[in-house]
């Protein structure tokens, strides 16, 4: 067995929101025999994933599964290779690096050793 790593794509809905459509991209590990296998374990997964609930604005939340749109083996990435890059643009950009060093810090506490 192989592991993969699969993109599965969501479409996000909340019943009277009439602003652009949500989209939810989620890496998943994915293990099986061969790359077409993969792909067809990661479908299901999508599937069995897809909901519909109540927020707490009593609004309907449905989250509906597009498709598999990327399957790569785990073994063909070397170690510090890119597999996925995201652009923001911002309107307080020293805001989202205070954020982004905020939660570099909380991984660092988190994971100190003490002697």
């Amino acid at each position: 067995m192989k592991l993969y790593l699969a993109k599965l794509v969501f479409a996000v809905q909340v019943d009277g929101n009439t602003e652009a459509l949500e989209f939810d991209e989620q890496y998943r590990i994915v293990e099986s025999g061969n790359s077409e296998s993969a792909f067809y374990k990661a479908r299901t997964i999508g599937h069995s994933e897809e909901e519909v609930f109540i927020n707490a604005n009593n609004q309907n939340v449905s989250w509906k599964f597009i498709d598999v749109s990327d399957i790569h083996s785990l073994s063909e990435f070397r170690d510090g290779e890119q597999i996925y890059s995201n652009s923001k643009k911002m309107e307080d950009g020293s805001s989202y690096i205070k954020y982004i060093r905020q939660k570099s810090m909380e991984i660092q506490v988190k994971n100190l050793t003490f002697a």
